[in-house]
């Protein structure tokens, strides 16, 4: 497939690029600052464009089947976090202009603001707190999607990373703010940046989370 990766230099785009790569696909690495980009292959095209212009972003679109999104927004205690919706308005935009009609992105577990409470109490009382600025405008971004019934998005929603390479765990799936385990407890904190990008790129050739987001773990 022809795909396009926003957010292709950050840890978890990194793994998308790369996995996407072996897999044959075509990538259009769609990037803020050309000299980042330290892989070479034919397959790979690595172009400039401001993630918060529909305009700039159109034209790297075109032809392209799917768009995977790895964008991250710094957490901020002094204003509000407003990268995850202005982005994906313009993402949004641009895909409608270059027909473009599939995208797969990335959010976090607890986006909602009531569904940390089954979780432990430093995860609840000291994590979500510190990154409550930018789970609340993931959140944000999420409820902008539901809007979205022309473009078949998914929402992909990940626990904490860790930067470790894709591995043939089980990835085990939840249509909620995290995963279960049997006592309705998380299922797990954290998982290897490589296997999100391994299920994000599962998702190409599968329809099982259209227009949904899932929460991931691995087993």
């Amino acid at each position: 497939m022809r795909i396009a990766v926003l957010g292709a230099t950050g840890q978890t785009g990194q793994f998308v690029v790369n996995q996407a790569l072996q897999q044959g696909h075509a990538v259009t690495a769609v990037v803020r600052n050309l000299d980042k980009v330290t892989v070479r292959h034919d397959n790979l095209k690595v172009v400039e464009g401001d993630i918060f212009s529909a305009d700039s972003l159109k034209s790297h679109l075109k032809g392209v089947d799917v768009l995977v999104s790895c964008l991250g927004f710094s957490a901020s205690f002094f204003s509000s976090v407003t990268g995850y919706t202005h982005s994906m308005r313009a993402v949004i935009g641009a895909m409608r202009e270059a027909n473009v009609n599939r995208i797969i992105t990335m959010t976090s577990w607890y986006t909602d603001p009531n569904s940390g409470t089954q979780s432990s109490y430093l995860i609840r009382f000291l994590l979500l707190p510190l990154i409550r600025s930018v789970l609340s405008n993931m959140w944000e971004m999420e409820e902008y999607l539901r809007q979205v019934d022309d473009i078949n998005w998914t929402v992909v929603r990940p626990p904490g990373l860790k930067n470790l390479p894709s591995s043939a765990l089980e990835i085990l799936t939840h249509e909620g703010y995290f995963v279960p385990d049997q006592d309705g407890h998380p299922a797990g904190s954290a998982m290897g940046r490589g296997d999100v990008a391994r299920f994000m790129l599962s998702l190409l050739n599968n329809n099982a989370w259209v227009q949904k987001a899932v929460a991931i773990t691995t087993k």
